[in-house]
């Protein structure tokens, strides 16, 4: 299979975005290191399920994303028991919606930190044994707030931004050595995160829940339908693929036609 004897690890992984990835590398032979916060129980559970499906070694690391001391031992602990990781996909994220005025600093530092900083920590400490291999992948999962803004989200826009940044730089870095670095901007996908904003977006623009979907969310994507979890994962899973071993810095959409407006 295409990925048998790389490992990829995905943060944020234990649902969502994260977890499709995880499932879709692994069913091309990749042993897996997932991420994330949730029960244990379930994490667990998710964790056998995929190794058993697959047939591939699956992992699971608490490691917090506000800790960069917890991300570096995140990515040893994975070197240490699979010699390298091959694919890293920076995918970990939250998300808050309020006017900047009215925007909690925590939360506005946590944004930037789980959503940007993060990524630094896990290229930074993953990159050498790339380097040494000469093989190597790093897919950001970025928004499609990566390339236009919307009101009430400064620090997701303003992070996510960061994000194509960092693509860019990291790619053109790393060029010479077999390793490439891509952003996937999804739109609206059907996702926790997405169900969890709709509240504070209902509150902020005194909205139904059937209008912020229709006239706020879909209205921004042509095809009037959220993107699904499985069409990311197999964009990652392109750019983790020897077809795509001359693409590097690019930042995709995933967007239903959003930012073709």
């Amino acid at each position: 299979m295409e990925f048998t004897n790389k490992t990829a690890l995905i943060t944020g992984s234990t649902s969502g975005i994260g977890l499709a990835i995880a499932k879709n590398f692994a069913s091309k032979g990749a042993n897996i290191v997932l991420n994330g916060f949730g029960d244990a129980n379930e994490i667990e559970g998710i964790r056998a399920s995929i190794s058993k499906e697959y047939g591939v070694k699956c992992h699971y690391s608490n490691a917090n994303m506000l800790e960069p001391e917890q991300i570096r031992k995140m990515v040893s602990d994975a070197i240490n028991e699979f010699g390298c990781v091959d694919i890293l996909v920076n995918n970990a994220g939250i998300q808050h919606v309020a006017p900047i005025d009215e925007f909690p600093e925590e939360k506005f530092d946590a944004i930037i930190a789980i959503n940007l900083v993060s990524s630094f920590h896990t290229i930074k400490a993953a990159l050498p044994k790339m380097k040494e291999k000469g093989w190597g992948r790093i897919i950001n999962i970025a928004s499609a707030h990566a390339l236009i803004a919307s009101p009430y989200k400064s620090a997701y826009v303003a992070a996510k931004h960061g994000i194509a940044g960092l693509t860019k730089t990291v790619a053109l870095e790393v060029a010479e050595k077999g390793i490439t670095c891509n952003a996937i901007c999804p739109g609206y996908v059907w996702t926790p995160l997405v169900q969890k904003q709709i509240p504070d977006t209902m509150k902020a623009r005194n909205m139904t829940e059937e209008q912020v979907i229709n006239t706020v969310l879909l209205a921004a994507q042509p095809t009037k339908k959220f993107v699904t979890m499985e069409e990311v994962a197999a964009m990652a899973a392109y750019f983790a693929s020897d077809s795509a071993v001359s693409i590097t810095g690019t930042i995709m959409p995933i967007d239903g036609g959003w930012t073709a407006h």
